[in-house]
């Protein structure tokens, strides 16, 4: 019993530290338990938000997923508007001795010149635009020697060549903005701004100063890409740009315009080519619905027909839809010019890449109103192209938009 109340054992000594250290612990423990449930009922709600922040890479399969249905959308009202192109010159000519197969051609020039913009620019995102912008210029070298490959319908006549060669050298330049807007290198940014600038400058040997000067509001307008980052303003001022000049067109042929604007303008055209589009109203006002049908204002206008080196056209891409397609021509024009700015809006290219491509289509947008260059296979290829390259998926770029690029 002695050895019951005797002292500890040095084992038993030992362990009593141990045991105190243990139970010293316990409250630092509790109070250390107490202040994280404390601290988690104070910011739980932080915490929960703030976690998926550090994480937030795996949501960047759902944006993909976003992304790939805004671009199947996008696709998919493309191809509504190319197929309602082709169903409709054929409707417009049913009954009739109307000739689609100019429209057909067109619209297969379109669809084959975007969708090898697509391919292309997805596998080389500067090279292709390189490209486009030396066989835009190769072509219209060409065209300013008389000849012009693929003329879609029609003679080729001075007047056609002329516009072509236009906007041959606009598609250059703006290809060639976009292949600087694209480069990744300060060498290549610069080498693609100063071929831009030749190209621009090309034109007061192969066309003529107004075409330069519609070049160099290209180059212009890439520059000033490089420091916006919201495209959809830029891109509705573009369509209103060209919806603007549409409307001038219609008026100067209805005689519509103040009278001091009307005589500015039309000191800029020819009397026949002011003829050519009266005739065009006057057509469009007759069968405002289908048009005369494809390939017939030659035969049925006057002034064409007293003229045949105008091409049998009136050299205007919206007069010549409303007389010989009507209304619903119009609108499906329309739409495809639409439909290539909103692609270009939704592109994952970079917004000055989409830009400076937006300002080169609008401006041959500008100049099929007061010519005939949609005529030419080589420029409706063309445009197609740049619109495809510009549009198209690239390894580099995001899954998706970012909400101030919008």
């Amino acid at each position: 019993m002695g050895s019951t109340s005797g002292p500890p054992t040095d084992r038993e000594g030992r362990s009593d530290p141990n045991t105190g250290r243990e139970s010293r612990s316990d409250p630092e423990t509790a109070r250390s338990g107490s202040d994280g449930a404390r601290f988690a009922q104070q910011h739980g709600d932080d915490g929960a938000h703030s976690r998926p922040e550090r994480g937030s890479r795996p949501d960047r399969g759902q944006g993909a997923d976003a992304d790939r249905e805004r671009r199947g959308g996008t696709d998919a009202a493309g191809v509504a508007v190319l197929v309602g192109c082709a169903v409709w010159s054929l409707v417009s000519a049913a009954g009739r001795e109307g000739r689609p197969e100019g429209v057909l051609l067109a619209v297969f020039a379109v669809t084959a010149g975007y969708a090898c913009g697509r391919i292309s620019g997805s596998l080389l995102p500067v090279g292709g635009f390189l490209v486009t912008a030396v066989g835009a210029v190769a072509v219209a070298v060409a065209s300013h020697d008389g000849v012009v490959p693929g003329a879609a319908a029609g003679a080729v006549t001075p007047l056609g060549q002329a516009g072509a060669v236009a906007a041959l050298l606009v598609l250059g330049t703006g290809a060639a903005c976009c292949a600087a807007s694209a480069a990744r290198t300060a060498g290549g940014r610069t080498g693609s701004r100063l071929f831009a600038s030749a190209v621009a400058c090309s034109a007061l040997a192969l066309a003529s100063v107004p075409v330069f000067a519609v070049c160099l509001a290209v180059l212009l307008c890439s520059l000033a890409a490089a420091r916006i980052r919201r495209r959809t303003a830029v891109l509705a001022a573009l369509a209103l740009a060209a919806g603007l000049v549409a409307g001038t067109t219609w008026a100067v042929a209805k005689d519509a315009l103040p009278a001091g604007l009307a005589t500015s303008v039309k000191a800029s055209l020819t009397e026949h080519r002011g003829a050519l589009w009266r005739d065009a109203v006057t057509l469009a006002e007759r069968e405002p619905v289908r048009g005369v049908g494809p390939a017939r204002f030659g035969r049925l206008s006057p002034a064409s027909v007293q003229s045949p080196a105008s091409g049998s056209k009136p050299h205007s891409a919206p007069l010549q839809q409303a007389a010989e397609q009507g209304v619903v021509g119009v609108a499906l024009l329309a739409g495809v010019f639409g439909w290539i700015l909103y692609g270009l809006g939704r592109s994952p290219r970079p917004a000055p890449v989409a830009l400076s491509a937006a300002a080169a289509l609008t401006a041959v947008a500008v100049l099929a109103c007061v010519g005939n260059v949609l005529s030419f296979a080589p420029v409706t290829t063309g445009a197609a192209l740049l619109a495809g390259l510009a549009t198209a998926r690239t390894p580099h770029e995001g899954h998706g938009l970012e909400e101030q690029d919008l």
